[in-house]
């Protein structure tokens, strides 16, 4: 797992991604593989809840390989999102870099509730 050298990018691309949590199984928000040469930046992931009803916990993990894999080190441990609300569980102020081979993967309390929102930057 190599780590680029950001200091000398010849390409930085801001990117958006999403993803609505169906179920209750761990899901892969974001992911680097390995030896894609590029480095990933996160700016913000938004967690909104899309129940007007029932509140819904999130778990946020780092992982230490790619779609999913590794170990998983928590952003965030089973926060509770209130009903028809939304919680920014990272932001500019806390961005994380991303090398090869790590992602991002998330896992809902209850499925239909929770929708995600990432944004990024591929730097390369």
């Amino acid at each position: 797992m190599a780590s680029p050298n950001i200091i000398n990018a010849s390409s930085i691309v801001g990117l958006t991604t999403y993803i609505s949590l169906s179920t209750t199984n761990e899901s892969v928000v974001l992911s680097n593989p390995a030896s894609s040469n590029k480095v990933l930046k996160l700016n913000n992931i938004i967690v909104a809840n899309v129940d007007g009803t029932n509140s819904a916990d999130i778990t946020l993990s780092y992982r230490s390989a790619a779609a999913g894999g590794g170990t998983a080190y928590k952003l965030a441990n089973t926060v509770a999102v209130a009903a028809d609300s939304v919680l920014v569980a990272l932001d500019r102020s806390s961005s994380i870099y991303m090398e090869e081979n790590t992602s991002v993967t998330a896992t809902a309390s209850a499925g239909g509730d929770i929708d995600i929102i990432c944004s990024y930057e591929v730097i390369s």
